[in-house]
């Protein structure tokens, strides 16, 4: 089972528990240590001695746009050595550098062990019920016990899930890039854009062409899925042309080393991934619209000049008074959700609902129960309805169910 395309290419083993006050809380416990890791050692070891091993300990809740991160070592034990009379109990000690990252964790919170195919541990932190821990709970396939004790999977046997799109998107989170097999229209693309990135829209447009098995009438769903994995898949191979071509060249000024340089080159790198993804996005849902034939405004402006991603059925409608409000619509885009969700409730104030498309998987309850109050409805392809929890599926839209809904009231 193990290789690249599932989870255990990645991932050995991963676990995850319940945290206790003394494990986190500096006014209760200065031990510095993760207890109830004893089975873990299955992926660490059972060394005689303490042992030092990498670990990288991150903070990953939902409000921040990226986990804090810090690369450090952690302290592997035997807390029993000195008791050779009872079973040995292994623990995790974590050092004083890491309190800023442990410190924001609460008794009642989750921890996540996880050791890398590179026998790197991970420890993973994150709020009871956030999103982030529904994400994490759910790409490692783990349930959470009530007795504090680490519950785990071993994936190098198991081999885990395949790694789709949330997937993807979870490894990204965590700083891990998933490899991407060579799309086959690599090398038309090169032959069509050379070693440069085009314009977004081009590129989108390229990367749908290159999709035959797909239909956007029959299946939008899948479609969209299919869009945004196929771009994602190009534009790393093309990124990585365009990086290599750079490094060759190299980052000197007047033989010395352009350190500046290189800091602003790699800013660009990452500032390029993130703005793309989005235009891509939107790009991909246009294009469905589009082939449903549904009329809209993209980018359209709403009263306070608040835009709106998508407006249906267009900005004329919206500013006449005499138009049915019943039959305008919105759809805001966003491949990330976090915090940035609530932006949406201010972007048209003629619709009472709300309607937002989102790649982000596995939203906690809170989040939704939160949404609801608001009357925000979301909106996820149908494969990533999944990593919801099951109780809210019905309350999930497909996209297949918004653009039914979105014709018929225009049809109305």
């Amino acid at each position: 089972m193990a290789g690249r395309g599932f989870l255990s290419g990645y991932f050995i083993g991963a676990g995850a528990k319940v945290l206790r006050a003394t494990g986190v809380d500096p006014a209760i416990s200065h031990g510095h240590e993760f207890q109830g890791v004893d089975i873990f050692r299955t992926f660490v070891g059972t060394p005689s001695a303490r042992e030092r091993i990498p670990v990288t300990y991150i903070w990953a809740d939902d409000v921040q746009e990226a986990p804090l991160r810090l690369e450090l070592t952690g302290t592997w034990y035997n807390s029993r050595k000195q008791q050779p009379h009872r079973a040995p109990e292994y623990r995790l000690y974590y050092p004083a550098a890491a309190e800023s990252v442990v410190h924001r964790a609460r008794a009642g919170d989750t921890l996540f062990l996880c050791m890398t195919a590179e026998r790197r541990v991970l420890a993973i932190l994150c709020p009871s019920g956030s999103s982030a821990e529904q994400k994490l709970l759910w790409l490692f396939g783990l349930q959470l016990t009530d007795d504090y004790a680490l519950s785990q999977r071993d994936l190098a046997e198991e081999g885990g899930r395949g790694i789709d799109l949330a997937a993807k998107f979870i490894l990204d989170e965590l700083g891990i890039e998933a490899d991407e097999p060579e799309p086959d229209a690599l090398g038309r693309m090169v032959a069509r854009f050379g070693a440069g990135f085009p314009g977004t829209a081009a590129f989108s447009a390229f990367a749908r062409e290159t999709l035959e098995e797909v239909d956007p009438l029959a299946d939008p769903d899948a479609t969209l899925v299919a869009c945004m994995e196929r771009e994602e898949a190009l534009f790393r191979h093309m990124e990585r042309l365009a990086v290599a071509e750079r490094l060759r060249t190299g980052f000197f000024d007047d033989g010395r080393a352009d350190v500046d340089g290189f800091l602003a080159f790699s800013l660009s790198v990452q500032n390029r991934r993130k703005s793309r993804a989005g235009y891509a996005f939107a790009h991909h849902v246009e294009a469905l619209l589009t082939a449903w034939a549904i009329p809209h405004k993209r980018e359209a402006t709403t009263e306070k000049r608040y835009a709106a991603d998508f407006l249906f059925p267009g900005e004329a409608e919206y500013a006449d008074p005499a138009f049915p409000a019943a039959g305008l619509r919105m759809l805001a885009v966003k491949t990330t959700c976090k915090d940035r969700w609530r932006q949406v409730l201010a972007e048209a104030d003629r619709i009472a609902t709300k309607h937002l498309l989102t790649l982000e998987p596995s939203i906690s309850r809170a989040q939704i129960a939160e949404m609801r109050s608001q009357s925000l409805r979301l909106v996820l392809p149908q494969s990533l309805h999944a990593t919801c929890h099951a109780d809210l599926r019905p309350w999930l839209m497909t996209l297949r169910q918004f653009l039914e809904l979105v014709g018929g009231a225009q049809s109305a």
